[in-house]
């Protein structure tokens, strides 16, 4: 793999740089499986349409292309399942959830770690963090029939902000 240092400049980062050490989109760790790209997720809708609005040159143009984006506040209407399903930042900050390489939180996480970005400390806290949320495909199994998509929409749409594609369930 041909060695790049990967500049980020945008609202909450002016001054990162990191260099992909893993080809995009593969070597990931064993214990992270998710089912969806992070192209597929801002296609789908997701985070109300406000995130990654200005970082856009840090990954490729292809996930943008069919990324619903909002034109001015937050539209939560442009989620797949159309509901707000997601905190503020201030309370992922709050909780310690924040790591500063990433300081817009997971999905950051997850769009850089797709990338081939590797921090082995925070890659495994994060891949902690994804692995916990799998609590909540359980509770569809338990409570919603099989693919009915109007039980427990919230649920199903946090899911989609974690890379589950909670329309299969």
């Amino acid at each position: 793999m041909r060695k790049r240092t990967v500049y980020v400049r945008d609202k909450m980062q002016k001054r990162y740089r990191y260099a992909p050490s893993a080809p995009k989109g593969r070597d990931f760790d064993p214990e992270f499986e998710p089912q969806l790209t992070p192209a597929h997720m801002l296609q789908l809708g997701v985070f109300c349409g406000k995130y990654m609005t200005d970082c856009r040159n840090e990954f490729p143009k292809s996930w943008f292309v069919k990324a619903k984006f909002a034109r001015g506040k937050r539209d939560c209407s442009l989620n797949f399942f159309g509901i707000d399903a997601s905190q503020p930042l201030s309370e992922w900050r709050r909780k310690g959830w924040i790591h500063r390489d990433d300081p817009r939180g997971w999905f950051q996480w997850y769009c850089r770690y797709y990338m081939g970005r590797r921090l082995p400390e925070e890659d495994a806290r994060q891949i902690k963090r994804w692995k916990a949320i799998r609590r909540h495909v359980r509770q569809i199994q338990k409570n919603c029939e099989p693919g009915d998509l109007l039980c427990r929409p919230r649920q199903r749409q946090a899911l989609l902000h974690w890379a589950y594609d909670s329309r299969t369930i």
